[in-house]
Protein backbone atom coordinates (compact mmCIF):
# COMPACT_ATOMS: atom_id res chain seq x y z
CA UNK A 1 0.00 0.00 0.00
CA UNK A 2 1.68 3.24 -1.37
CA UNK A 3 0.50 7.15 0.28
CA UNK A 4 1.34 10.00 -2.04
CA UNK A 5 1.60 12.64 0.07
CA UNK A 6 2.26 16.13 -2.09
CA UNK A 7 4.24 19.19 -0.61
CA UNK A 8 5.67 22.10 -1.45
CA UNK A 9 9.89 21.58 -3.13
CA UNK A 10 11.23 23.29 0.01
CA UNK A 11 9.73 21.16 2.71
CA UNK A 12 10.50 17.84 1.23
CA UNK A 13 12.88 17.04 4.04
CA UNK A 14 10.67 18.35 6.77
CA UNK A 15 7.99 16.00 5.99
CA UNK A 16 9.89 13.35 5.09
CA UNK A 17 11.24 13.43 8.91
CA UNK A 18 7.31 13.96 9.68
CA UNK A 19 6.49 10.39 8.17
CA UNK A 20 9.25 8.62 9.40
CA UNK A 21 8.43 9.19 12.66
CA UNK A 22 4.73 9.34 12.22
CA UNK A 23 5.00 5.87 10.63
CA UNK A 24 6.83 4.08 13.68
CA UNK A 25 4.39 5.68 16.06
CA UNK A 26 1.65 4.31 14.07
CA UNK A 27 2.92 0.47 15.29
CA UNK A 28 3.60 1.39 18.78
CA UNK A 29 0.15 2.99 18.92
CA UNK A 30 -1.17 -0.40 18.00
CA UNK A 31 0.78 -2.61 19.74
CA UNK A 32 4.39 -3.78 18.83
CA UNK A 33 6.57 -3.04 21.84
CA UNK A 34 9.26 0.39 20.57
CA UNK A 35 12.32 -2.28 21.42
CA UNK A 36 10.98 -4.81 18.30
CA UNK A 37 11.40 -1.60 16.14
CA UNK A 38 13.92 0.58 14.30
CA UNK A 39 14.83 2.83 11.74
CA UNK A 40 17.52 2.12 9.63
CA UNK A 41 18.35 5.38 7.02
CA UNK A 42 19.17 4.23 3.61
CA UNK A 43 23.19 4.44 2.69
CA UNK A 44 23.80 6.90 -0.40
CA UNK A 45 24.99 3.46 -1.97
CA UNK A 46 21.66 2.10 -1.78
CA UNK A 47 19.07 5.22 -2.84
CA UNK A 48 17.35 5.16 -5.97
CA UNK A 49 18.25 8.03 -8.42
CA UNK A 50 15.25 9.67 -8.14
CA UNK A 51 15.41 9.67 -3.98
CA UNK A 52 16.34 12.18 -1.71
CA UNK A 53 16.23 10.17 1.50
CA UNK A 54 14.91 6.28 1.78
CA UNK A 55 14.39 5.44 5.42
CA UNK A 56 13.02 1.58 6.45
CA UNK A 57 10.52 0.77 9.49
CA UNK A 58 11.91 -2.57 10.89
CA UNK A 59 10.95 -4.99 12.79
CA UNK A 60 12.65 -7.84 15.04
CA UNK A 61 11.44 -11.05 13.68
CA UNK A 62 12.30 -14.49 15.13
CA UNK A 63 15.15 -14.33 12.09
CA UNK A 64 16.08 -11.11 12.77
CA UNK A 65 15.75 -7.37 11.76
CA UNK A 66 13.62 -6.87 8.66
CA UNK A 67 12.23 -4.26 6.91
CA UNK A 68 8.29 -3.73 7.65
CA UNK A 69 7.77 -0.60 5.77
CA UNK A 70 9.71 2.00 3.75
CA UNK A 71 9.36 6.17 3.02
CA UNK A 72 10.99 8.16 0.87
CA UNK A 73 11.29 11.36 -0.22
CA UNK A 74 10.89 10.95 -4.25
CA UNK A 75 11.05 14.66 -4.78
CA UNK A 76 9.75 15.76 -7.97
CA UNK A 77 10.06 12.82 -10.03
CA UNK A 78 6.68 11.21 -10.33
CA UNK A 79 5.14 14.20 -11.61
CA UNK A 80 7.26 15.73 -13.81
CA UNK A 81 7.74 11.79 -15.44
CA UNK A 82 4.00 11.69 -15.82
CA UNK A 83 3.67 15.29 -17.57
CA UNK A 84 6.76 14.70 -19.63
CA UNK A 85 5.25 11.85 -20.91
CA UNK A 86 1.61 13.13 -20.79
CA UNK A 87 1.72 15.82 -22.19
CA UNK A 88 -0.60 17.28 -18.70
CA UNK A 89 0.66 19.88 -17.15
CA UNK A 90 0.80 19.28 -13.36
CA UNK A 91 1.92 22.30 -11.71
CA UNK A 92 -0.10 23.42 -8.72
CA UNK A 93 -0.90 27.28 -7.65
CA UNK A 94 0.12 27.72 -3.90
CA UNK A 95 -2.36 30.63 -3.84
CA UNK A 96 -0.62 31.29 0.16
CA UNK A 97 2.40 31.80 -1.54
CA UNK A 98 1.37 32.71 -4.79
CA UNK A 99 3.35 30.50 -6.92
CA UNK A 100 3.48 27.73 -9.15
CA UNK A 101 5.34 24.72 -8.49
CA UNK A 102 5.68 20.88 -9.05
CA UNK A 103 4.85 19.51 -5.75
CA UNK A 104 7.23 16.84 -4.10
CA UNK A 105 5.70 13.57 -2.95
CA UNK A 106 6.93 11.96 0.41
CA UNK A 107 5.63 8.04 -0.24
CA UNK A 108 5.22 5.67 2.97
CA UNK A 109 4.77 2.50 1.81
CA UNK A 110 3.62 -0.56 3.42
CA UNK A 111 2.17 -4.28 3.26
CA UNK A 112 -0.45 -4.98 4.71
CA UNK A 113 0.61 -9.12 4.96
CA UNK A 114 3.99 -7.55 6.66
CA UNK A 115 2.18 -5.49 9.17
CA UNK A 116 -0.11 -8.36 10.12
CA UNK A 117 2.84 -10.98 10.75
CA UNK A 118 4.74 -8.33 12.98
CA UNK A 119 1.49 -7.80 14.92
CA UNK A 120 1.21 -11.39 15.49
CA UNK A 121 4.26 -11.91 16.45
CA UNK A 122 4.91 -9.22 18.88
CA UNK A 123 0.94 -9.96 20.48
CA UNK A 124 1.94 -13.59 20.55
CA UNK A 125 3.13 -14.68 24.46
CA UNK A 126 3.06 -17.73 26.53
CA UNK A 127 3.19 -17.89 30.37
CA UNK A 128 2.47 -20.27 33.41
CA UNK A 129 -0.41 -20.13 35.37
CA UNK A 130 -1.01 -22.56 37.92
CA UNK A 131 1.74 -24.89 36.34
CA UNK A 132 0.13 -24.90 32.90
CA UNK A 133 1.60 -23.04 30.03
CA UNK A 134 -0.92 -20.66 28.70
CA UNK A 135 -0.73 -19.05 25.14
CA UNK A 136 -2.72 -15.48 24.78
CA UNK A 137 -2.40 -13.23 21.86
CA UNK A 138 -2.39 -9.76 23.75
CA UNK A 139 -3.66 -8.43 20.35
CA UNK A 140 -5.00 -4.11 20.33
CA UNK A 141 -8.44 -4.17 21.17
CA UNK A 142 -8.51 -2.62 18.12
CA UNK A 143 -7.14 -5.00 16.21
CA UNK A 144 -8.61 -7.94 17.85
CA UNK A 145 -10.88 -9.73 14.79
CA UNK A 146 -13.46 -11.42 17.67
CA UNK A 147 -14.08 -8.38 20.49
CA UNK A 148 -16.07 -10.81 22.98
CA UNK A 149 -16.75 -13.91 23.37
CA UNK A 150 -20.31 -15.32 24.67
CA UNK A 151 -19.77 -18.58 26.75
CA UNK A 152 -22.56 -20.40 28.13
CA UNK A 153 -21.06 -22.25 31.15
CA UNK A 154 -22.39 -25.30 29.90
CA UNK A 155 -25.00 -26.88 27.26
CA UNK A 156 -27.56 -27.40 29.79
CA UNK A 157 -31.18 -26.15 28.01
CA UNK A 158 -31.68 -23.39 31.32
CA UNK A 159 -29.11 -21.39 29.90
CA UNK A 160 -29.31 -21.07 26.04
CA UNK A 161 -32.28 -18.94 26.02
CA UNK A 162 -30.39 -16.32 27.95
CA UNK A 163 -27.19 -17.11 25.78
CA UNK A 164 -29.30 -16.47 22.79
CA UNK A 165 -29.85 -13.34 24.35
CA UNK A 166 -27.45 -11.80 25.37
CA UNK A 167 -25.25 -12.57 21.86
CA UNK A 168 -28.26 -11.17 20.14
CA UNK A 169 -28.19 -7.92 22.40
CA UNK A 170 -24.23 -7.84 21.39
CA UNK A 171 -23.97 -8.71 18.50
CA UNK A 172 -25.08 -5.17 16.75
CA UNK A 173 -22.24 -3.25 18.42
CA UNK A 174 -19.54 -5.43 18.03
CA UNK A 175 -17.85 -8.25 16.57
CA UNK A 176 -18.87 -11.85 18.67
CA UNK A 177 -18.21 -15.33 19.02
CA UNK A 178 -20.47 -17.84 20.91
CA UNK A 179 -18.64 -20.75 22.18
CA UNK A 180 -20.12 -23.84 24.38
CA UNK A 181 -18.08 -26.68 23.69
CA UNK A 182 -15.93 -27.96 26.09
CA UNK A 183 -14.90 -26.96 29.77
CA UNK A 184 -15.15 -23.21 30.46
CA UNK A 185 -11.53 -23.25 31.17
CA UNK A 186 -11.24 -24.48 27.64
CA UNK A 187 -12.96 -22.15 25.90
CA UNK A 188 -11.27 -19.22 27.76
CA UNK A 189 -8.32 -21.05 26.72
CA UNK A 190 -8.94 -20.56 23.18
CA UNK A 191 -10.12 -17.54 23.40
CA UNK A 192 -6.77 -16.40 24.85
CA UNK A 193 -5.16 -17.65 21.66
CA UNK A 194 -7.02 -16.31 19.32
CA UNK A 195 -6.86 -13.04 20.80
CA UNK A 196 -10.27 -12.14 21.83
CA UNK A 197 -10.22 -9.50 24.73
CA UNK A 198 -13.16 -10.04 26.88
CA UNK A 199 -15.49 -13.38 27.57
CA UNK A 200 -19.09 -13.22 28.63
CA UNK A 201 -19.90 -16.06 30.66
CA UNK A 202 -23.53 -17.25 31.71
CA UNK A 203 -24.29 -19.47 34.71
CA UNK A 204 -27.40 -20.50 36.76
CA UNK A 205 -26.34 -17.66 38.42
CA UNK A 206 -27.72 -15.36 35.75
CA UNK A 207 -31.05 -17.02 35.81
CA UNK A 208 -31.83 -15.54 39.06
CA UNK A 209 -29.87 -12.12 39.29
CA UNK A 210 -30.21 -10.99 35.92
CA UNK A 211 -25.57 -10.71 35.64
CA UNK A 212 -22.98 -12.09 33.90
CA UNK A 213 -19.47 -12.76 34.37
CA UNK A 214 -16.47 -10.63 32.25
CA UNK A 215 -13.35 -11.62 32.14
CA UNK A 216 -10.20 -10.09 30.71
CA UNK A 217 -7.73 -11.64 28.74
CA UNK A 218 -4.57 -9.70 29.98
CA UNK A 219 -5.17 -9.68 33.47
CA UNK A 220 -7.85 -12.84 33.89
CA UNK A 221 -9.78 -10.91 36.56
CA UNK A 222 -13.43 -11.53 36.69
CA UNK A 223 -16.36 -9.29 37.25
CA UNK A 224 -20.20 -9.56 37.77
CA UNK A 225 -22.50 -7.26 35.30
CA UNK A 226 -25.33 -6.25 35.04
CA UNK A 227 -26.99 -7.77 31.70
CA UNK A 228 -28.46 -4.43 31.02
CA UNK A 229 -25.48 -2.64 31.91
CA UNK A 230 -23.31 -4.91 29.86
CA UNK A 231 -23.09 -3.01 26.86
CA UNK A 232 -21.68 0.23 28.42
CA UNK A 233 -19.46 -1.38 30.39
CA UNK A 234 -18.08 -3.46 27.54
CA UNK A 235 -17.61 -0.52 25.18
CA UNK A 236 -15.75 1.14 27.95
CA UNK A 237 -13.59 -1.46 28.19
CA UNK A 238 -13.05 -1.67 25.05
CA UNK A 239 -12.55 1.92 24.33
CA UNK A 240 -15.11 2.35 21.98
CA UNK A 241 -17.53 4.97 23.48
Amino acid sequence: MEMEYFVPPGEGEKWFEYWVQERFRWYVEYGIPEEMLRIRPHDPDELSHYSAATADVEFLYPWGWGELEGIANRTDFDLTQHARYSGEELTYFDQDRNEHYVPHVIEPAAGADRATLAFLLAAYHEEEVRGETRVVLRLDRRLAPVKVAVLPLSRNERLQPLATKVAAMLRPHFQIDVDDAGSIGKRYRRQDEVGTPLCVTIDFDSLDDGAVTVRDRDTMGQDRIAIDALVDDLRARLSLC
